[in-house]
């Protein structure tokens, strides 16, 4: 066969080639259309929907108020938690929880799994801090699937309930990366009995206009929780829980449990949202998709990064901000875990049932599974005709053969419409992502839909295998595990809180406590913490807790052995004016030292100026401090457990403290038998080892009188029995 011949058939074959890639377009282009039908079905019942409200239901009803919300009387939430290898993150979500939430009757319960030691840890961390939070543990090794996590949640809210007599009105779903809005639990507070299933909106938090996968997040929940979910709602009057920002009420809470035995969420499912949501339709109770106007404010850059950074304040419905995931990876494999529990196993597990609407809703949240495929060889097509067109402008191609669509009116519509209705999808992305997070992501939003239309091709690929894996071997489908992310420390914490504020934002005292409190610190001069304490109103450890969150520093111990360690520099006498302890320096280098409270800039740059060192401080319990101050003045190591036990009998002027039980010194000072600056001034000149006991330097010195000195220390003593006899 010559060269020539050869050339014959290869340019038949492409020829053929080509028109076989014309038949595909067609049946692609047909199932697009399809496709587009139904988008379009919902684009126009949203915008005739949101038109007919604008002049009949907006004009007629004055909407919700926050004065409404605040006025109406408060009933038990309890917000529940699943947490698998959240150690980087629940913490700092706990802290923003408790520090937002303008709401008092709350409990947190946050599920783990025994073999989940760091994330045990951090939630133990939290139980200690804040007297609100509940750790429940998964009697066995995770992961297993979320809705089993949550079933054993849902165990212990009613072991609570009965323990504490506690009826809880509502049920909220959360995750360990939400970030929450103040006024979440009074919005569901203002809802609850009458709606049995409130599901806020979930919105991505801000990203930076380059990273292009997050950003998909951003714009496909702008539009979905803006638009479909609106839409699902009105046709069938339910909604599909998101799995955050979802609260049941206790009446539908009973009634799933009712229908599973004692197991709410589906653990066939890995999409426990989304089953629960259809079983509460499916029971006729009352859903709701909630959109109650709010102000965000944040910090965006202009001009894509390149301009000024400034705040902007921005009105959209209370939601559920979040971050999702940044890489392809992370991506693909969170999208595959939702297209399989709705797409596949909620095929399987429900089938199609309920009304012609229902039905149909079904079958928009299923197409998923085969429109991604086909979307994806709609990208291959044009690719191909495009490199077809090039070629032929070069005069590369061989003659083809005539189009069996070219005078075809059917293919022309068809691809008309396919045009009229990509343009429409692109605008309405536009429209609602510009309106949550500006005109720069807005114009991203085009690129982002084709990333977008990527990922969940993979997702759709991964979700096919697992599921026939599954079906052919029977293998057990786990919690696919997502790393999150959650905003820095510096957007959680505030310092502008006052102690007293902080405590009962905590939960850690009434307000009504703290202002008695507060008229005592004013009267006796003393510190708002031992105020508290003294009256019983507080333990230590919340208080070491409290300011060390307030400070912006970390909790520390004292270690005993580390009090004798050789690079200590720092004499005795400035440890106890200053009230610290050096505990050797760290692995960095820094000089380590222990407080009972933040220490000033001036003794921070005394330290600094003796040790030569970068001084780190971590915050004790007062008592701490004082039984280790005793020790390197040569108490035993028996004593100084004693003393840290709080069984000490330590009389005669020391300088102790027993869990909580003032200082010599700062009772004094509370009972107006010395200024403050009198004492720190003598205190300048003392010397343990030459001068002994403070009690007793204080009078040598004629700082105070020996009958003053008799009634601190009696005082001191009537605390110390007080403490002991409430523990």
């Amino acid at each position: 066969m010559t060269l020539a011949t050869l050339g014959f058939y290869g340019r038949v074959m492409l020829a053929e080639y080509y028109q076989w890639l014309e038949h595909a377009a067609f049946v692609v282009s047909a199932a697009i259309l399809l496709s587009s039908l139904d988008d379009l079905f919902i684009d126009l019942w949203y915008w005739i929907r949101e038109a007919v409200r604008f002049f009949t239901v907006r004009r007629q009803h004055k909407p919700l108020t926050v004065a409404q919300l605040q006025q109406r009387a408060e009933q038990p939430l309890a917000i529940m938690v699943p947490a698998w290898h959240e150690h980087d993150v629940i913490a700092a979500m706990i802290e923003d929880l408790v520090r937002v939430l303008d709401y008092r009757s709350y409990r947190v319960f946050v599920g783990t799994y025994q073999n989940d030691a760091a994330t045990i840890a951090e939630v133990e961390r939290m139980r200690h801090r804040y007297k609100h939070l509940h750790r429940v543990e998964v009697p066995h090794d995770g992961p297993t699937c979320k809705a089993d996590c949550l079933n054993w949640i849902i165990q212990s809210i009613y072991r609570y309930e009965f323990e504490s007599g506690t009826e809880f009105a509502g049920i909220i779903m959360h995750d360990s990366e939400d970030v929450l809005h103040p006024l979440e639990l009074k919005f569901f507070n203002y809802l609850l009995p009458r709606k049995d299933m409130i599901q806020l909106p979930v919105a991505s938090l801000e990203r930076e206009w380059c990273e292009l996968v997050a950003g998909t997040y951003m714009d496909e929940f702008a539009e979905w929780h803006a638009k479909d979910l609106v839409v699902r709602e009105s046709l069938v009057g339910t909604v599909p829980s998101a799995g955050v920002g979802t609260c049941f009420s206790r009446r539908a809470m009973l009634a799933l449990m009712a229908e599973t035995d004692a197991q709410p969420f589906n653990t066939e499912s890995l999409t426990e949202d989304y089953d629960v949501g259809e079983r509460i339709g499916r029971m006729g109770m009352q859903a709701i998709f909630a959109r109650f106007p709010v102000q965000f404010v944040t910090r965006r850059t202009t001009w894509f990064g390149l301009g000024k950074e400034r705040e902007v304040t921005t009105t959209m419905p209370l939601c559920v901000r979040e971050y999702f995931p940044d890489t392809l990876r992370t991506a693909w494999r969170q999208r595959a875990r939702w297209t399989l529990g709705i797409g596949l196993q909620g095929w399987t597990l429900t089938g199609w049932s309920g009304s012609l609407a229902n039905r149909y809703l079904l079958l928009r949240d299923r197409k998923g599974i085969v429109t991604s495929f086909i979307g994806m060889v709609g990208y291959l097509l044009v690719i191909q005709f495009m490199l077809f067109a090039l070629a032929s402008l070069a005069g590369l191609t061989p003659d083809l053969f005539p189009s069996p669509f070219i005078d075809s009116p059917w293919m022309s519509a068809m691809l008309t419409a396919n045009f009229c209705a990509l343009t429409l999808r692109v605008v309405q992305r536009v429209i609602f992502t510009t309106r949550l997070y500006g005109w720069e992501h807005g114009v991203l939003a085009v690129p982002r839909l084709v990333i977008s239309n990527f990922i969940n091709f993979l997702a759709a690929l991964r979700a096919w295998r697992l599921f026939l894996i599954h079906v052919v071997t029977g293998k057990p489908l786990s919690w696919d595990k997502t790393m999150h992310d959650f905003p820095s420390a510096g957007g959680v914490r505030s310092t502008r809180q006052t102690l007293g504020e902080l405590l009962v934002s905590w939960q850690a005292i009434e307000p009504e406590t703290l202002e008695r409190a507060l008229k005592e610190e004013h009267a006796r001069h003393a510190p708002l913490g031992r105020v508290l304490m003294a009256n019983g109103w507080l333990d230590e450890e919340t208080l070491a807790e409290a300011i060390a969150f307030q400070s912006d520093l970390p909790r520390g111990e004292l270690v005993p052995e580390w009090l004798d360690d050789p690079a200590n520099t720092v004499p005795l006498d400035v440890l106890v004016r200053l009230r610290t302890l050096q505990q050797g320096v760290d692995e960095n280098g820094h000089a380590r030292f222990i407080a009972a409270n933040l220490l000033a800039d001036t003794a921070l740059d005394q330290l600094h100026a003796i040790t030569g060192r970068i001084i780190t401080l971590a915050i004790v319990r007062e008592s701490e401090v004082a039984a280790g101050l005793r020790l390197k003045r040569g108490v035993d190591e028996a004593q100084l457990r004693e003393a840290l036990d709080g069984d000490d009998e330590e009389g005669g002027g020391e300088a102790v403290t027993v869990r909580g039980t003032p200082l010599l010194g700062d009772l004094l000072i509370e009972m107006g038998l010395v200024s403050r600056e009198r004492f720190e001034a003598a205190m300048k000149a003392y010397r343990p080892d030459r001068d002994g006991r403070i009690g007793d330097y204080m009078v040598a010195r004629h700082v105070i009188s020996r009958e003053a000195l008799k009634s601190a220390v009696a005082a001191q003593q009537r605390l110390r029995e007080a403490q002991s006899g409430g523990r």
